[in-house]
């Protein structure tokens, strides 16, 4: 279809964008590059519209009654699409909002000279009036080109006829572009919604593709359309108490609350009222979270935060405890956690892993942060703060915003107008930070800017004071020990409050590497002492009950096994079976610990250890537990039942066995048939690695 037609399409409404879709998100550099190739008559790629009687819910728009039938769905290409009427119309196309338009294209312009395309540059353009808006040259802009090319060949007519035959093809071959066609393929009317995403997930690995996270959401507007909308909605009014989130982060959370998994993929299968109902819990968890927040943990905004990410884990936990912090030990502990992920970086990256192992722990665990602690410490070493940590490390480094959460749980104030580093004034919230030793001040005493490694000294956190949004204070060129002074006795303790060496002979600039360190060493301390408050009373473990691990279904840290040893297939024993058990008890060793439970089928149906007991010489639980534990101590090793804890409960009138490992402090390998194997757990499986494999794991999991 030619392009002037599918603006036309555009515009009365015949094209139209499924909810499902994403918003505008091309950059400067893709729309101008889309214009350039159709001038060159450069292929462009197709598009695919789906026509329906029955479309799925509209972007902003309801579907007339009358064009029921025929309006076709754009599946694919609304990217260019948009660029195109962007450009071609001068306007923002019927299916978007001035809001849904990332990167506004519309300054673009066009050389009547050269053919080139350049976004408006006033140094540039000013003065040369060859440069022409691309949106004035198709919506009736009177362009002179005889005009121009006079102007420019002065009063030589055959240079100026010249040019104007030049400035005329050149404005000819940019208005030809809607007469160019782009290829279309068409889903047919039949074609159901289910169907037509599925279409639309195969052609996405072209073009712009989507993220994860755009694609779980097109699945969940496909079965809810209102799902964005829904989403936008929360996203403002959150932003309101000063918490801004992105749709990528609202659809990581909601994912979580309705899968109980942090993959965006588990998702996508989910019926709609699950969906529904995952989003009304979320939204309530959302509230509460951002009302505690502040007031238990100095946690003021997501400017706290160095990723919202942090607060995956806290959601799910949330609504496991039905919406609310079960006791206030309880919320320490969850606090202490999140300042530990948040300071040492446990969602940087591999973050689709680690969250997903966290919320299994979350899911299995009535109370998980001293285990989710221990994932931090093996991956860090230590939760602990050292001054070296400090050493070189600026405003971008997560340490800084946790200094300041401290200083703020230290009733930490600013300097210049006493207001508490907690307040929120106006409509946004952020901590500013000021340089103690002012950079000016540097400057004069041999610290270059230039030199990367002074720049490092000069903005160090140990070198700044946190500041509210309202302070308008400015030092430049004002040593320390010229105005501390004053600021400790207009607001007491106010340097102590955030931790600045009370001592003015560190306050001169000879001294300020002196300085650094004794900073550096007391807010090492003060954030050491105020993580170990929080979990002062230790956090109670209680198990969660095989019931409710049974409904929350297998998982990377929980398994089901239907029996110990007896096949129910051929009805008799069946010591392959036993090997499964220890396949999977010695992959949590060597992972990150998990829950087996023995008596249970994949789907969750109970059989019970009946069958199992009428195996051993004492037909009870402790003869199963006797069996078991002697299978370990010959096949994986005895010293490795210190990791492990086995009870038996009760399921519907049965007994199930439940084994929950923790990570062993060191390797475990298991005797089988075929020689000494090492396991692992990989997503929701048991797998062996070889020997190569085997050491690269070691060396990283354990050393």
């Amino acid at each position: 279809m030619k392009i002037g037609l599918l603006m036309a399409s555009v515009k009365h409404q015949d094209l139209v964008l499924p909810e499902f879709q994403r918003e505008y998100v091309w950059n400067r550099e893709q729309a101008k590059e889309l214009l350039v190739s159709l001038v060159k008559d450069y292929p462009v790629g197709s598009l695919l519209f789906w026509r329906t009687p029955k479309p799925p819910e509209l972007k902003n728009i309801k579907a007339p009654e009358e064009k029921l039938g025929t309006v076709s769905v754009i599946l694919d290409g609304q990217q260019r699409l948009t660029t195109l009427y962007l450009l071609l119309v001068g306007e923002i196309p019927p299916y978007y909002r001035p809001k849904d338009i990332g990167t506004d294209p519309r300054d673009l312009h066009y050389h009547l000279g050269t053919r080139d395309f350049q976004y408006y540059q006033k140094s540039r353009m000013e003065m040369d009036p060859l440069w022409i808006r691309v949106a004035d040259c198709f919506n009736g802009t009177d362009i002179n080109v005889f005009h121009l090319a006079e102007k420019r060949a002065a009063e030589d007519k055959e240079k100026a006829f010249r040019l104007a035959q030049l400035y005329t093809d050149s404005l000819t071959a940019l208005k030809n572009v809607r007469e160019k066609d782009i290829p279309e393929q068409v889903v047919p009317g039949h074609a159901s919604i289910t169907e037509a995403i599925d279409i639309f997930d195969r052609v996405n690995s072209q073009g712009t593709k989507l993220t994860d996270a755009e694609l779980a959401l097109t699945h969940v507007t496909g079965k809810w359309p209102e799902a964005r909308r829904e989403l936008k909605k929360k996203i403002d009014e959150l932003a309101k108490h000063h918490f801004y989130f992105n749709l990528t982060f609202m659809v990581r959370a909601l994912t979580a609350v309705a899968t109980r998994r942090a993959l965006y993929e588990t998702i996508h299968d989910k019926p709609r009222d699950e969906v529904v109902a995952g989003w009304q819990r979320l939204s309530k968890r959302l509230d509460y979270l951002v009302s505690v927040l502040p007031t238990q943990a100095f946690i003021h905004s997501t400017e706290d935060l160095s990723t919202p990410n942090v607060l995956v884990p806290l959601l799910l936990y949330l609504d496991l405890q039905e919406g609310r912090f079960p006791s206030e030990k309880a919320a320490k502990h969850a606090i202490h956690w999140l300042y530990g992920a948040q300071m040492w970086a446990r969602y940087t990256a591999q973050t689709d892993q680690r969250l997903e192992h966290d919320l299994s722990v979350v899911v299995r665990e009535r109370s998980p942060w001293s285990q989710l602690v221990n994932q931090i410490i093996d991956q860090r070493g230590r939760v602990e703060v050292k001054a070296a940590d400090l050493e070189g490390r600026g405003m971008s480094h997560p340490l800084y915003r946790t200094v300041a959460i401290v200083a703020k749980a230290h009733g930490a104030v600013d300097w210049f107008n006493g207001a508490p580093l907690g307040t929120v004034t106006g409509k946004t919230y952020r901590l500013h930070s000021h340089h103690i030793f002012p950079r000016a001040v540097l400057h004069k005493h041999g610290y270059q800017k230039e030199n990367h490694l002074h720049r490092k000294v000069m903005n160090e956190i140990a070198n700044r004071a946190f500041l509210t949004a309202e302070s308008n204070y400015k030092l430049r060129d004002v040593p320390p020990g010229d105005y501390l002074p004053d600021v400790e006795q207009k607001y007491p303790a106010a340097l102590s409050k955030q931790f600045v060496p009370v001592s003015p002979e560190l306050w001169r600039v000879e001294h300020y590497r002196q300085f650094l360190q004794a900073r550096r060493e007391l807010i090492a301390r003060k954030i050491n002492e105020f993580m170990a408050s929080l979990i002062a009373e230790p956090e109670p473990h209680t198990a969660i009950p095989a019931e409710d691990l049974r409904k929350l279904g297998e998982s990377a840290t929980l398994e089901f096994k239907s029996t110990l040893r007896w096949d129910v297939i051929r009805n008799q024993v069946n010591k392959d079976l036993e090997l499964s058990v220890l396949k999977t008890i010695a992959a949590f060793l060597n992972s990150d610990g998990g829950t087996l439970m023995i008596g249970v089928e994949d789907d969750g149906n109970v059989l019970g250890l009946d069958n199992d007991f009428k195996t051993f010489k004492k037909k009870d639980a402790d003869g199963f537990e006797q069996t078991l534990m002697n299978l370990i101590a010959d096949r994986i090793g005895p010293a490795f039942a210190a990791f492990l804890r086995v009870r038996f409960e009760q399921i519907e009138g049965k007994t199930v066995c439940v084994v929950d490992a923790d990570q062993a402090a060191s390797p475990v390998y298991t005797k089988t048939p075929a020689g000494t194997v090492f396991f692992i757990r990989m997503g929701n499986t048991t797998r062996p690695l070889d020997p190569e494999q085997t050491v690269a794991y070691v060396e990283t999991h354990w050393q």
